[in-house]
């Protein structure tokens, strides 16, 4: 694998400068997609003209039916024979769009964002064809054919490596599409899905985080289920999908909030497990259209029209399963005690016995942002008539304290992963880190979940000793002297000292 990913990030310097990291992300991804699907076509091609002694007819009756069909003049090899065509870009697009056209099903709109025939993009005919050409010369160095060089699942982490990669060459931009790994592996343990169980996530990005929480089943019976806003991470999701062998996943393309699109039977679907980094304090989320909502997601009350966080909440908790759903999500610390609307949204939540736990996360964890985030767990299973109904306190965890400092950003190491999970599955207090708190405190606070407010992380000063620091300042000073001192003397031995 590593040699994919050597090849795969050399490749970007065709096109650092030219473009943004967030934008010639699509064009490497696409070329190691294009590269895996032509490489295990080839093999599957040579596999069946041996194993049926050249019977063309045969042959090509058993490819059609395989995992995806490759259409003539669109393999990579085809198209790498062809990188000193004059139109080397537009039969790039040809090919990416005969790929989609016969693979709908699983590929439909993945390519639709990106063209290597844009001059904008990719500059005047000469310079394009040139960079076009390298990434060809580049990406045919990998050998993709599985169990030949790579093992079957080390395409799908190359792609999740080249993701996490472009989102810290993105910065701000990386939110769109990136939850980092560390914490998609705490809420994925939080939620603990299940066997069978349904997983969504309505602001899925390129879909790290579902795979992830799809992981966590340790099989693979799940159904994963997704929307995403913009269209370019939309197409990342579902190449995702592909690369990690999760052909049934359900990826839709559109606004979760004023759009939903993951329906069923003119409702909208419920789900075991919902999972969500959702855009923090989103501006013009639409609030404007929330009393006219078709589902009536909002009957706590409306979120603020310049701040989304209560608005995803409350999606998220109305798509998890009645009396079963879980729900773990990411938000920014204001939705802990901000008050208005949102302090409403919050109490009702709260009286409805919904919430389950606030975790405090260590700050400079995302590359889109160095503000601390908390994770907020909801369990319908305390409704009224659920398994936990009898779970009326909340479970407090400040874990901000425990990181491993990095370069430009903080990391959650395994340790302080294995600490979160095992305190929310023990559910007791620990001095300084977590506490439970009885649903009548939090009504005390006035439904004020700051997390100082319920967990006491003080650690009191050593006592001064005030003789010992005056001793040693009157040593310092000692010192001192001499050393102006000594100076003098070599200033008058180098007749400097007028």
């Amino acid at each position: 694998m590593d040699d994919i990913k050597r090849v795969a990030w050399a490749a970007c310097n065709t096109f650092r400068g030219l473009i943004d990291p967030a934008e010639y992300k699509d064009y490497i991804l696409i070329m190691l997609f294009l590269k895996f699907v032509s490489d295990v076509w080839k093999q599957h091609l040579e596999e069946n003209m041996r194993e049926l002694k050249g019977d063309d007819v045969r042959v090509q009756r058993r490819m059609q039916r395989e995992r995806f069909v490759m259409p003539e003049g669109s393999t990579f090899d085809e198209l790498y024979a062809a990188r000193d065509a004059d139109n080397i870009g537009e039969r790039v697009d040809i090919a990416l769009e005969a790929i989609e056209n016969t693979n709908k099903a699983k590929l439909g709109g993945v390519f639709r964002n990106v063209s290597f025939n844009s001059q904008t993009k990719l500059g005047e005919t000469k310079d394009r064809n040139r960079r076009i050409k390298n990434l060809l010369e580049d990406f045919a160095k990998l050998d993709l054919r599985p169990g030949h060089v790579v093992e079957d699942e080390a395409i799908g982490e190359a792609y999740i490596y080249l993701i996490e990669r472009f989102a810290s060459e993105a910065g701000k931009k990386a939110g769109e599409f990136y939850t980092p790994l560390q914490v998609s592996q705490v809420l994925a343990k939080l939620v603990a899905p299940l066997p069978g169980d349904r997983i969504c996530d309505p602001a899925c990005g390129s879909g790290s985080l579902l795979i992830e929480t799809a992981y966590e089943v340790g099989g693979k019976d799940f159904a994963l289920f997704g929307q995403e806003v913009n269209g370019g991470t939309h197409a990342l999701a579902k190449l995702n999908m592909f690369l990690h062998d999760i052909d049934g996943a359900r990826i839709e393309w559109g606004d979760t909030l004023n759009n939903p699109l993951l329906i069923e039977d003119d409702h909208l679907m419920a789900f075991d497990v919902v999972v969500a980094n959702p855009p923090f304090s989103l501006d013009k989320w639409g609030a404007e259209n929330a009393p006219s909502d078709r589902f009536k997601r909002w009957t706590r009350g409306i979120p603020p029209k310049s701040t989304g966080d209560w608005a995803f909440i409350t999606h998220m908790v109305e798509t998890a399963k009645p009396k079963l759903g879980r729900v773990a999500v990411v938000v920014p610390h204001g939705v802990l005690f901000r008050g208005g609307a949102e302090g409403k949204i919050r109490e009702a939540m709260i009286r409805e016995n919904l919430l389950d736990a606030v975790i405090g996360l260590p700050s400079n964890l995302f590359q889109s942002t160095s503000i601390p985030v908390a994770v907020l767990v909801f369990d319908r299973r305390r409704e009224k008539g659920g398994s936990r109904a009898k779970s009326t306190d909340v479970l407090f965890i400040d874990a901000s304290r425990d990181f491993k400092q990095a370069k430009t950003q903080n990391i959650l190491e395994a340790a302080h992963t294995a600490k979160i999970i095992d305190t929310f599955k023990a559910r007791m207090d620990a001095d300084k880190y977590a506490r439970v708190v009885p649903a009548a405190e939090i009504e005390e606070n006035g439904f004020n979940l700051n997390i100082p407010r319920y967990v006491d992380t003080f650690e009191a000063e050593a006592e001064i000793d005030v003789k010992a620091v005056q001793a040693e300042i009157d040593q310092l000073e000692a010192e001192l002297v001499e050393v102006k001192k000594r100076m003098a003397g070599y200033l008058r031995e180098l007749g400097a000292d007028a």
